[in-house]
């Protein structure tokens, strides 16, 4: 008989809940004050890490610093799976809202767009991740294995922010809006892919054998999703939908995720894709009455997602920068991430016919890499494929990127006209998210809007 596991110390606990109530409120606050400023509030969330984290606090007042984070692996564990948990949910949000009808129906210009912004920052990840200087490098990493996560840092795009950015800025029902979104849910679900397989490889080693074999679990858990988990997963959210209460559907989906994350992180993959494809399966059930998991965006948006993005920021250290290779190969990786992206969505864009503005406004929205750069930085750092220069490095080029797609966006979309459809768009849009009743354009006569 195995003997008793001992509960938390009553300390641990205390720890924990005054770190929990510190990120939140700093990030709360910094959120809030980035926004002011036209900012997406994951600026102020990451920036409340960094805030207190060895960047500023462990300087200024490394007493309070190390009390709040003290140097014990087990603290640390505690703070870090409740963030796990929150981008577990916050990526299965992000699949949920995922809508692949609107895939279906601008395929064309979308793979387009998402080719585009996918190979040329791959390449130019690739190309940096062999030149880059050994100290960048952790020693148990192998330099291939390297190369292909900072490629796939560089190629992704954040859908949170995007949607978010295009949200604030009334632009998400726009043509250009809809076509940004649906080029980035392309990156996304090519990323979580391309991130599972380079996790693999970073845990099983560069073994054409062992890459076949992981590759061939990932396809065999897409191909069970889609004919196994999907009338399981519709058949669950029907039987939770039966009850005049909003809480089994919400419980039912987070379990959804939770244990779709289960199943891939215990084959050896990453847990956000099997996350984010129950989020795609949980989105299809509850196509036309999203509303009735409101609640659970709110709370993982508000709560869950500031405490992830903060805890990232207790990772940064940007003294680092102070060292003379680290600086310029952070120019270099942030040069690389906004050309490559930028210039590969815009040439998608004018291939898909779409006029300059259009697809300078395309190339701005795609190049906003946020929660999800973090997300596969934290990744990076957790398999030992980044260290702290790194990923200080990824996490600026997600700050600067999400930083710089409201001005461009507002610059470009101010050039470009208003399509009739739009707010007819907008309106199916607020009624699928909403428990009132939504006034439609043609119950008001009135004219489109800016």
């Amino acid at each position: 008989m195995s003997a008793p596991v001992m509960p938390l110390a009553g300390g641990q606990v205390a720890i924990l809940l005054v770190q929990l109530a510190a990120l939140l409120l700093l990030g709360l606050s910094l959120g809030r004050l980035a926004a002011r400023f036209g900012l997406p509030p994951i600026v102020g969330e990451l920036m409340a890490g960094v805030l207190l984290g060895p960047s500023l606090l462990g300087h200024a007042a490394p007493a309070i610093h190390d009390w709040l984070f003290p140097a014990d692996a087990a603290q640390m564990h505690l703070l870090d799976a409740v963030a796990q948990v929150g981008v577990l949910l916050l990526v299965g949000v992000a699949g949920i809202e995922l809508d692949t009808r609107t895939i279906r129906r601008r395929g064309t210009s979308a793979l387009r767009i998402s080719v585009g912004g996918l190979l040329i920052p791959i390449g130019f990840g690739i190309l940096i991740g062999y030149l880059a200087p050994a100290v960048l490098v952790p020693d148990t990493t192998e330099r291939p294995v390297f190369a292909l996560f900072l490629a796939v840092a560089m190629c992704v795009t954040a859908i949170p922010v995007i949607a978010k950015t295009l949200a604030d800025m009334k632009l998400i029902h726009r043509d250009v809006g809809q076509l940004i979104m649906t080029s980035g849910m392309v990156d996304d679900a090519v990323g979580w892919f391309l991130l599972s397989i380079v996790s693999a490889m970073a845990t099983v080693g560069v073994r054409v054998g062992q890459v076949a074999l992981s590759l061939l679990l990932l396809v065999a858990f897409v191909v069970a999703a889609i004919f196994v988990g999907r009338p399981l997963v519709r058949g669950a959210i029907r039987l939770a939908g039966r009850s005049a209460e909003t809480g089994p559907t919400i419980v039912t989906a987070v379990v959804i995720v939770l244990v779709g994350a289960a199943i891939t992180q215990s084959m050896h993959m990453e847990a956000v894709f099997g996350a984010f494809t129950a989020g795609i399966l949980i989105g299809q059930a509850v196509r036309e009455r999203r509303a009735v998991l409101a609640p659970l965006r709110t709370i993982v948006l508000t709560v869950l997602a500031p405490i992830f993005l903060a805890s990232a920021g207790l990772r940064m250290d940007l003294g680092v920068l102070l060292d003379g290779d680290v600086a310029l190969a952070a120019v270099v990786v942030l040069a690389a991430a906004i050309l490559g992206k930028f210039a590969g969505a815009y040439l998608g864009a004018r291939s898909s016919r779409l006029g300059h503005w259009e697809s300078m406004a395309v190339g701005a929205g795609m190049n906003a890499r946020g929660v999800v750069e973090i997300v596969v930085a934290m990744v990076g750092l957790r398999l030992g494929v980044l260290d702290i220069a790194t990923f200080t490095i990824i996490a600026l080029v997600a700050i600067v990127t999400s930083m710089m797609a409201p001005p461009l966006l507002r610059m470009a979309m101010s050039r470009v006209a208003h399509s009739a459809d739009e707010l007819l768009r907008k309106a199916d849009h607020e009624e699928q998210w909403s428990t009132g009743p939504v006034v439609r354009p043609a119950e008001t006569g009135a004219p489109p809007a800016a």
